[in-house]
């Protein structure tokens, strides 16, 4: 190969200064831009680290040219071959260009001033722009592959003045991303969360170079586009569409680290988009757990975004934010205890805030689906599923995504999206929605189940949900109504009504914590289910087969861990199951549940559209008997039981060992 002759070499970098720069930056030489760049003080711009993807470790490996990503590691040897995948993963490959370990890079040089990390940073970024033309992979994955270059840019120019850095390299880098970005404009995705995280690449891009020709066309580009992308994809309720609990603060997040750029620069942006922030940043609020996770419902991991919280406060003044981003320790909580987001269909019970003597962590959580699919491609089969906290444990989870390659033996991409994988009733072994194989992977081919939430009431000391889930795949109705008996336990009651028979399968999927920690017991007409922190107690009945079974869970990405699931099987043309949720801290109560008969007003005929249950509770040396009257229909034809007529849809009361009547609700 002949060598390139050096004035042919300044003549192409003078023209790329040329093409790049507006006046009077492309009269300049390389050298000179170099060193503007790493004095330059005008523009202020952070960096927006991923934790999991620029740990020590796997930049340490980088160095050595192993890569690891979702549990997969691969050498690779340089050059990097960048356009083969070593692993039959896709999303190995994405991560691989998506360069989130560039910005580890620049952060292990940052701490060491070890010019290895930088010599690495630069090896990657020469031979990814010698082979890897515009339009390999998708363009969201060219806008993570954007911000993070220039998020390690941050160390190893703005922070840093860098002998190492050449003054050729430095223009070969910044025009390679010049033609990314300019790409980008051009092939946005049409919607939703890779569409905003491409679009906060093309404004960062423009905040950052605005010595570039094109940064301002960028910089207006980027602001427009975000704000018409937030009013098409944040729902009236702050909800994103995809309804994914992960995607949401994923996307939320990207909004706000554009939104403080904008502001450390002094750029504005309209009220409204303000807004639509704070909404988003509301439903974040109420969705973390006490733990200060977020449940993994909808194509996501568990993990912790209490961060953003905490963005939202600095940005926006509101002590709530500033309470839960701190598990309580500063600001003031919210006002309400319990709150509905019916766009998005999440509703969320809680025991409170941790400001009426009980520790933040400890409080009572539940959140409950009777919503949409969610736009794009990351809903799950679902509806009526739930996630349950306490004490600082997860106890009933949904088991995340796992994956979303379809290859191997097992196709967990669908195990871990279908109905069976969720806190639902299966309906003869049915997904709610059809599912099934077509051309290259598994897709939705019917239409959604219907959704109804019948009723959410909220009290000051309980809380009541009636969804109803309605199914093209099956003949059945299925009815879940959660009473919550604040701040100790739940009663769950599953109706499924059908004209012919049925097989029902109430499952439950507990957390890894249980794993070979659960077992059952019967006693006194009552099966009891226990595992750490948690027990399960149902009324004993003859047509109800329990059975525990191996299940998984995925908290996050490529990780899959083993995890029980309880499951309740019935037969018929209807069906009841009535469940006792009942969390604790340290000493496990004793519980005991049964059904009680409902008559007529007039004490005539059994009512079957009604139940009656008496759940006992005995803990710390002391017994409560609480009543639970649960009318399934309209009807507000009296009912007796007990010597007492009631006309209410749920009528709940406790007494104590004296026989005295100590709390009661009613509507």
């Amino acid at each position: 190969m002949p060598a390139v002759h050096p004035q042919s070499l300044t003549n192409h970098v003078t023209q790329q200064i040329q093409t790049l720069f507006q006046d009077p930056y492309c009269h300049w030489t390389a050298k000179e831009i170099l060193d503007y760049f790493q004095a330059r003080t005008s523009v202020t711009y952070f960096p927006v680290v991923d934790p999991v993807e620029t740990g020590s470790d796997k930049i340490e490996n980088i160095l050595k040219s192993r890569f690891e990503f979702n549990g997969e590691t691969h050498h690779l040897p340089s050059p990097v071959r960048w356009t083969h995948n070593p692993s039959p993963d896709l999303e190995w490959l994405i991560l691989l260009h998506k360069f989130y370990y560039a910005v580890g890079l620049g952060i292990a040089f940052d701490k060491t001033h070890d010019l290895r990390y930088a010599e690495k940073w630069m090896e990657l970024k020469e031979s990814w722009i010698t082979q890897v033309p515009l339009n390999f992979l998708s363009s969201d994955v060219a806008g993570r592959r954007i911000q993070n270059w220039i998020f390690a840019h941050y160390y190893f120019v703005t922070e840093q003045t860098l002998s190492a850095i050449t003054p050729e390299f430095y223009i070969k880098f910044l025009s390679s991303l010049s033609q990314q970005v300019g790409y980008l404009c051009r092939h946005l995705t049409p919607a939703r969360n890779h569409r905003t995280l491409e679009l906060c690449a093309i404004f960062l891009a423009g905040v950052v170079f605005p010595e570039l020709r094109q940064a301002a066309h960028w910089l207006k580009f980027g602001q427009e586009q975000l704000v018409t992308n937030m009013e098409t994809d944040i729902l009236p309720d702050g909800v994103h569409c995809e309804l994914s609990t992960d995607y949401h603060h994923l996307v939320l997040k990207n909004y706000l680290w554009v939104r403080r750029l904008a502001a450390l620069n002094h750029l504005t942006f309209p009220a409204m988009a303000d807004e639509l922030m704070i909404k988003a940043l509301d439903f974040a609020l109420y969705a973390h757990k006490p733990d200060g996770m977020i449940p993994s419902l909808s194509d996501g991991d568990s993990r912790c975004f209490l961060n953003l919280l905490e963005q939202g406060y600095q940005l926006y003044g509101k002590e709530p934010y500033r309470y839960i981003a701190s598990k309580g320790r500063e600001g003031t909580p919210p006002q309400e205890r319990s709150k509905g987001f019916p766009h998005g269909g999440y509703y969320i019970l809680r025991s409170g805030w941790g400001n009426k003597g009980e520790p933040f962590e400890d409080e009572r959580y539940l959140i409950f689906d009777c919503g949409p699919l969610g736009a794009g491609n990351h809903g799950h089969l679902d509806l009526l599923n739930f996630e349950m906290a306490a004490y600082g444990q997860s106890l009933i989870v949904d088991p995340g995504r796992y994956t979303y390659d379809e290859s191997g033996e097992i196709n967990w991409r669908v195990r871990f999206r279908e109905t069976a994988a969720h806190n639902t009733v299966l309906i003869d072994g049915k997904n709610q929605t059809r599912f099934v194989f077509s051309r290259t992977r598994y897709k939705i081919q019917g239409p959604p189940p219907e959704y109804e939430l019948k009723r959410f009431v909220t009290q000051p000391d309980c809380d009541f949900l009636h969804g109803i889930a309605r199914s093209h795949e099956y003949p059945v109705i299925h009815e879940r109504k959660i009473f919550f008996v604040c701040p100790e336990y739940w009663i769950m009651t599953d109706r499924l009504t059908a004209n012919t028979s049925h097989k029902y399968d109430l499952r439950f999927h507990l957390s890894s914590l249980a794993h070979k920690n659960v077992f059952m017991q019967f006693k006194n007409n009552t099966l009891t289910v226990h595992s750490p922190h948690f027990i399960m107690a149902q009324p004993v009945h003859d047509e109800i087969l329990p059975l525990i079974e191996e299940g998984s869970l995925s908290p996050r990405y490529g990780v899959r861990l083993p995890a029980p699931i309880i499951r309740f099987s019935q037969w018929g043309a209807c069906a009841l199951f009535h469940t006792v949720l009942v969390p604790y801290k340290t000493i496990a109560p004793v519980i005991s549940i049964e059904t009680g008969e409902v008559r007529a007003g007039n004490g005539a005929l059994p009512v079957k559209d009604a139940s009656l249950l008496y759940v006992t509770i005995t803990r710390h040396n002391q017994t409560l008997y609480d009543t639970y009257f649960l009318r399934h229909t309209e009807s507000d034809e009296a009912c007796r039981f007990d010597q007492i007529t009631c006309r209410d849809h749920v009528l709940f009361f406790r007494k104590n060992e004296q026989g005295h009547i100590i709390r009661k609700h009613a509507f």
